[in-house]
């Protein structure tokens, strides 16, 4: 065949930005077939009058369009049939814009906490306003004897959510009021997730209001939080406050984010009056 007018692979990828593997793969599709393949060396080659063809993709590529829909446009190319296209497109757009916003504000959430944890003042009570927040309980009754102890019932829960829940940070496990006052830290009465704003979740969840709280961080997990227990219970019987619900105890920084214990910061808040 005269290849005079015929471009190679290489060089129509060159023209118009694409790669060698994204032009096999449209040909592999069926989407981008090329004019001339040569039977003894497999050399692709295409004509000018596939620039045209060439374009579309790229364009509708551009805009972030599935393959497969910018191939079934081009079966059947037509203005009315391009508008539905580009409005399915949009749509999507707008979805996936949505999406993005939410991942930046959790990325936000995160970067945070982390500061907040970092610029921590370690083994001292205080009293704190705690912001309201959204929690979802996800266990009563569990004693703590390694981290795999709360990932069972996160597992369950995440399993009822149409969309995955990111739990890096955010689960709780708490002490009753009664116990706290019985100095009872050995098992904790309940494990919870805490809800971030941009977070959609499937099922009941419960509002805890602004509360005044004492608390206290430490380097350290949940198996050395007995002795800072201790350490708030004295502060509160010492400034004569009451006890006034259940013990949020929080590990701020853990095996999510460092191999090293050392570094380990964990929050131990119980609202009083």
């Amino acid at each position: 065949m005269d290849r005079a007018g015929l471009f190679s692979i290489g060089t129509i990828g060159k023209m118009f930005h694409l790669s060698v593997s994204s032009l096999r793969h449209y040909e592999a599709i069926g989407l981008l077939t090329p004019e001339y393949i040569d039977p003894e060396s497999g050399y692709r080659y295409y004509s000018t009058r596939q620039f045209e063809v060439l374009n579309t993709i790229r364009y509708l590529r551009a805009l972030d369009m599935p393959l497969q829909e910018i191939s079934d446009f081009m079966e059947n190319r037509d203005v009315e049939r391009m508008e539905e296209k580009l409005l399915l497109q949009k749509q999507a757009v707008i979805e996936k814009q949505k999406r993005l916003k939410c991942i930046e504000q959790k990325i936000d959430n995160r970067l945070r906490q982390i500061a907040d944890a970092k610029e921590s003042v370690f083994d001292v009570v205080k009293l704190v306003q705690k912001k309201a927040c959204r929690i979802v309980w996800v266990k009563d009754s569990l004693k703590i004897q390694e981290v795999l102890d709360i990932e069972e019932p996160l597992k369950k829960l995440e399993q009822q959510q149409a969309e995955a829940l990111i739990f890096l940070g955010k689960v709780g496990v708490g002490i009753s009021k009664e116990h706290l006052i019985d100095r009872n830290f050995g098992q904790y009465d309940g494990v919870f997730l805490m809800l971030d704003e941009e977070d959609t979740f499937s099922g009941d969840t419960d509002v805890l209001p602004e509360m005044l709280c004492v608390s206290i961080r430490f380097h350290g997990g949940h198996m050395e939080a007995a002795e800072q227990y201790g350490k708030l219970m004295d502060y509160v019987e010492e400034h004569k406050l009451t006890v006034n619900g259940f013990s949020r105890e929080i590990t701020m920084i853990d095996y999510g984010l460092t191999n090293d214990t050392e570094k380990f910061v964990t929050e131990i808040s119980i609202p009083v009056t």
